[in-house]
C-alpha cells in the first residue's frame, strides 16, 4: 500500500509576523485569532501541481472521508506500476476507463482528470519550478484552461500546496460563514441562510487592511466556524 513520500510543512512566510500584523490592523480579527490559538497550517509543497489537482479534482463536491477513499484507491490503482503513490500524467491518460471507474470516480470527474493530465503534458500546467516563479493570477488564468477547475480550486492550491500567503477565496462558504460569524450579525446557533453570508465585495473591502496576509485572515475564519460548531475549543 502506497505510504506518504513527502510530510507537510509550516508555510515559509513569517506566520507570527502575520497574526500580529492582522491583529493591528482589525481589532475584530485579532479577537478571533486569540480566540482559535496559534496558527498550524501546513502546506503540502512537494507536490506536484499535477498530484495537487488531481487531489483538489477528487475533492470537488464530496465529503472528506467520501473523497479521501476515491483518492486514495486511486493511488492504489497505479501503485502496481510506479512503486509509490506517485503516478504520472501519461499513467492516467494511458490507463482505462474501469480503473478509474473502479476507484469511484465519476464520469464527469474522469473527463476532467484526463484533461489535466493532457493539459500538464502539453505545458498548460507549469511544472513545480515554473509555478513557483508565477503571480497568483497568472497561476489562476493558467489552470483555469483544465476543465473542472476554476478560481476557486486554484486558491486552495495556491493556500495549501503552493503557501501563498495573500490568497482570499471568497467564493469559499467556509471562508463566508468565518466572516459573517466574526464581522456580522450571525451567530453559532443561527440557522445560516444566502443573506447571512457576504459579498465578495464587501469581503474585499474589509480585506484591504489584511494585505499581504489574506491567507492567514482566510484560515482563522475557517477556524470562525470550527469555535462555532464546537470542533475546537476557544484557545485559553
Amino acid at each position: 500500500m502506497p505510504r506518504p513520500l513527502h510530510t507537510p510543512r509550516s508555510p515559509r512566510y513569517d506566520a507570527v509576523q502575520a497574526c500580529m500584523d492582522l491583529s493591528a490592523a482589525d481589532p475584530k480579527l485579532g479577537k478571533l485569532i486569540q480566540r482559535a490559538g496559534s496558527f498550524t497550517m501546513r502546506v503540502a509543497s512537494a507536490q506536484s501541481p499535477f498530484e495537487a489537482l488531481v487531489e483538489s479534482i477528487i475533492y470537488q463536491q464530496l465529503h472528506g472521508k467520501a473523497a479521501a477513499t476515491i483518492h486514495r484507491r486511486l493511488l492504489e490503482s497505479f501503485y502496481p506500476v510506479t512503486g509509490n503513490e506517485h503516478f504520472a500524467a501519461q499513467h492516467l491518460l494511458d490507463c482505462p476507463n474501469e480503473q478509474l471507474r473502479a476507484a469511484g470516480l465519476s464520469h464527469n470527474k474522469s473527463l476532467a482528470l484526463r484533461d489535466l493530465a493532457a493539459r500538464t503534458l502539453d505545458g498548460t500546467v507549469p511544472t513545480l519550478p515554473r509555478i513557483r516563479r508565477m503571480s497568483d493570477e497568472a497561476i489562476i488564468e493558467h489552470l483555469s484552461q483544465v476543465r473542472g477547475i476554476g478560481r476557486w480550486t486554484v486558491e486552495m492550491l495556491l493556500i495549501f500546496r503552493l503557501g501563498r500567503s495573500d490568497v482570499l477565496p471568497v467564493d469559499d462558504y467556509g471562508v463566508r460563514k468565518g466572516f459573517a460569524l466574526t464581522f456580522g450579525k450571525l451567530k453559532p446557533a443561527d440557522k445560516v441562510t444566502p443573506m447571512d453570508l457576504p459579498k465578495p465585495d464587501v469581503m474585499h473591502r474589509r480585506a484591504k487592511k489584511w494585505h499581504p496576509w489574506c491567507s492567514v485572515a482566510s484560515w482563522y475564519l475557517w477556524r470562525a466556524c470550527d469555535l462555532a460548531s464546537g470542533k475546537i475549543p476557544p484557545a485559553a
